[in-house]
């Protein structure tokens, strides 16, 4: 009977001390073993598992992902008025006969990033322009309703301020550094379904003429953009933001892997602007612009393919008063080469207004300088030209 004691006393030992070491240095295997309550659980199908690990996976961008999430926002808008509540609005003969009275209040949804610790977050113009309400909601759980500071819809920016403390901004990033080929994540609120980030690629830099806004420079992605996404962040591998997602090429309102955004070297300079004056202040010369066409070239008898070809002038405007005429080909604008139309109204919207820009034009195959008083750009309408 001691001999079967002392063989019992051994067999405990000898478990304790291997369930010791491997508590001590496979605690996971430990855990494994037991139930919530601390039971020991023995399982009847094998199965292998991965060891844990805090690291992260090689090719993870959950770090970048980690630090851009809290800077980006849902915004909620609210078009129309809401009818005062009265009692006779829970009578159902009352509504039988003169309907819901709250359906003319419109919703919509878009994202934002807040870019200052001081409460601005920058959107898409299209995001807000006819809202009555703005409401801002952070990844958090906090809300506040936001006021807009102002709007460009030349370029579909808005930025609007909310009043919280601890806000966290997103860093930017250097748009001019990046390269197609890039990786890049963009992060919003799809759909509604709350904040999601999806990965792709830089496809495509400069992208224009697309008739998207009237200037553009967009950066082309393939990762999935779908509407809710406007106004949301695309970031670099780092966290930082690249640009500002607002436009989709689609067929049938979904992502179809071509997706546009406004570059943070165009965002910082607009922002700027609408953050000090409240509006962005432009050059504007009073010309109608045409692209030079194989045919316009042969017709004009020109050798060159570059420039834009003044087809009208604003009678009374900067161009006329200086000497421009219809037909002139203008090639240079402060000694700045002119690509094309596109080229030309980037250019000229940089000039500061009231001040004399030197342009140069060719006309009849001659290539002459006129210094223009450049004015400032009126106020936008979609079917407005240059």
């Amino acid at each position: 009977m001691r001999r079967l004691w002392l063989l019992f006393a051994q067999t405990v030992t000898v478990g304790l001390a291997v369930w010791f070491i491997v508590a001590s240095l496979k605690p996971e295997w430990a855990g494994s073993m037991m139930d919530g309550a601390g039971h020991p659980v023995v399982s009847s199908v094998p199965m292998l598992e991965a060891p844990v690990s805090a690291s992260p996976a090689q090719g993870s961008y959950r770090e970048a992902a980690r630090r851009a999430m809290p800077a980006v926002v849902n915004i909620f808008t609210t078009k129309g008025t809401q009818q005062p509540k009265t009692p006779f609005m829970d009578d159902p003969l009352f509504r039988r006969f003169f309907g819901d009275q709250q359906e003319d209040r419109q919703f919509s949804l878009g994202s934002g990033v807040v870019v200052s610790p001081q409460g601005y977050v920058l959107t898409n113009n299209h995001v807000i322009e006819t809202a009555d309400e703005i409401e801002v909601a952070l990844a958090d759980g906090r809300k506040s309703v936001a006021k807009v500071v102002g709007a460009d819809p030349e370029t579909d920016l808005a930025v609007v301020k909310i009043n919280l403390q601890n806000l966290p901004a997103i860093t930017l990033g250097h748009a001019d550094q990046a390269r197609v080929g890039d990786v890049v994540l963009a992060i919003g609120n799809p759909f509604g379904v709350g904040q999601t980030v999806t990965m792709g690629i830089v496809s495509a830099l400069g992208r224009n003429h697309l008739g998207i806004n009237t200037f553009e420079n967009f950066i082309q992605t393939d990762a999935a953009i779908n509407p809710g996404n406007s106004g949301g962040a695309l970031i670099d591998v780092n966290g930082n933001l690249l640009g500002i997602n607002t436009a989709i090429y689609s067929r049938s309102g979904g992502s179809l892997g071509i997706g546009f955004a406004i570059p943070v070297t165009t965002i910082k300079t607009v922002m700027e602007s609408i953050i000090n004056t409240g509006q962005v202040v432009r050059g504007w010369i009073g010309v109608e612009p045409q692209d030079i066409t194989p045919e316009l070239a042969e017709s004009f008898g020109l050798s060159r393919k570059s420039g834009a070809i003044i087809a009208g002038v604003l009678k009374g405007g900067p161009a006329d008063k200086a000497g421009i005429k219809p037909g002139d080909i203008l090639v240079e604008v402060e000694g700045k080469s002119v690509a094309d139309t596109t080229d030309m109204l980037n250019l000229i919207a940089q000039l500061t207004p009231g001040r004399k820009a030197r342009m140069t034009v060719i006309r009849k195959n001659r290539e002459s300088s006129i210094d223009v008083t450049v004015g400032t750009r009126p106020k936008p309408r979609r079917d407005e030209q240059e």
